[in-house]
């Protein structure tokens, strides 16, 4: 998928958990898994913008778009 998916980058950077994350956005740990490791489909504005403001960052910060030729080399 040309959508990447930076969660990880964002949760270290502020030394938080998965957990704590999903517990503080209000979403299942589960769906949070789902969108971080790129497995989701579609995202909404309103869980984006509750991530935006636990992790205090921008949306951009969050997702970015790759060319085909740099996507998951799993998803091959």
């Amino acid at each position: 998928m040309p959508i990447a998916v930076d969660i990880d980058v964002m949760l270290a950077k502020r030394k938080m958990s998965v957990g704590e994350l999903a517990d503080r956005v209000g979403i299942t740990p589960a769906n949070l898994a789902v969108l971080k490791n790129g497995r989701a489909k579609a995202v909404r504005f309103s869980t984006l913008a509750a991530l935006c403001e636990v992790l205090e960052c921008q949306p951009g910060d969050l997702l970015r778009w790759e060319t085909d030729g740099a996507a998951d080399p799993t998803m091959l």
